[in-house]
């Protein structure tokens, strides 16, 4: 082998294949409807009794984990990508209980929503994913919640990865562009994750409880009652904290993170030659004139 050689075409780490982009249609297809369903139970719908929500919601954790297995099978799983995947979901899951208890702020989006624009909405909706996981561990956070808090977070970084000029656009423009979607994600995260509670953490005898079979719009406005009365003093700060992170320090993490994925070559496409047979070197004695 005397050498390899890139093509120098920038794709993500972890293409979106057929079947990732196939896994990926059909989870999020099933958390839409695990996030909304109780805006569309009947009364006498065994969906509506609060109960069984827990049961629903850990039905979508094993479809989560195979978009996971079916987007690294596509993408080619090799250890750089491991160890890329490794070091930021590492560095996710250490941020998140840093704000943790401090009105809702979590610098972990900030990493995540650069790490998504950087290396693609395939390894971004990866990343998101694990990390969330990965916190879950460290901070005791695992519960029925888990599965759409990843589902959530991974949708909040392929996003990022999904964002236009990611060849072309740079500079503050750029910064400007990823503290805005920072802003719009944290907030939407916010509003997506509560539904998951809503049914039966609000309980029956609020104004902005859940009541099975209202009207859709009537439901809507108990619903948006209560995500403005319980968690947008948390959603406000955490979006305001990544915004701010983003203008502070994207640049250079964004550098660093472009920087560590071309001297990884992600996308690089080996290709083996033989090697060149050595010019004819003369034998002792042989004279190397005309």
């Amino acid at each position: 082998m005397n050498g390899v050689r890139g093509t120098g075409r920038r794709a993500p780490v972890v293409r979106l294949g057929p079947r990732s982009v196939a896994a990926l249609l059909l989870v999020s297809a099933v958390g839409v409807v695990g996030f909304g369903w109780p805006l569309l139970a009947s009364p006498d719908s065994g969906l509506a009794h609060s109960a069984d929500a827990p049961w629903l919601f850990a039905l979508l954790l094993p479809l989560l984990l195979a978009v996971l297995l079916a987007t690294v099978a596509d993408g080619g799983l090799d250890a750089k990508v491991i160890a890329m995947l490794g070091v930021l979901a590492a560095a996710a899951a250490a941020l998140r209980p840093l704000g943790a208890g401090t009105a809702g702020m979590q610098p972990m989006f900030f990493l995540l929503v650069l790490s998504g624009r950087v290396l693609g909405p395939g390894f971004g909706f990866v990343l998101g994913g694990v990390s969330l996981f990965a916190s879950a561990l460290i901070t005791g956070g695992v519960g029925p919640w888990l599965p759409f808090q990843m589902l959530a977070m991974g949708w909040v970084t392929m996003g990022a990865g999904l964002l236009p000029g990611a060849h072309a656009l740079r500079g503050r423009a750029e910064l400007a562009l990823l503290a805005g979607y920072g802003v719009v994600s944290s907030l939407g995260y916010g509003l997506v994750i509560n539904l998951q509670g809503w049914p039966y953490l609000a309980g029956m005898s609020t104004g902005v409880s859940f009541v099975p079979g209202d009207p859709l719009a009537e439901n809507l406005g108990r619903y948006l009652a209560y995500v403005a009365t319980t968690s947008l003093g948390w959603d406000v700060p955490r979006a305001l904290l990544t915004a701010l992170l983003v203008l502070l320090c994207g640049g250079t993490v964004l550098r660093a993170l472009r920087r560590a994925t071309r001297r990884a070559a992600f996308d690089a496409e080996a290709r083996f030659e033989p090697a060149r047979t050595p010019a004819h070197a003369p034998e002792a004695g042989e004279s190397t004139t005309g």
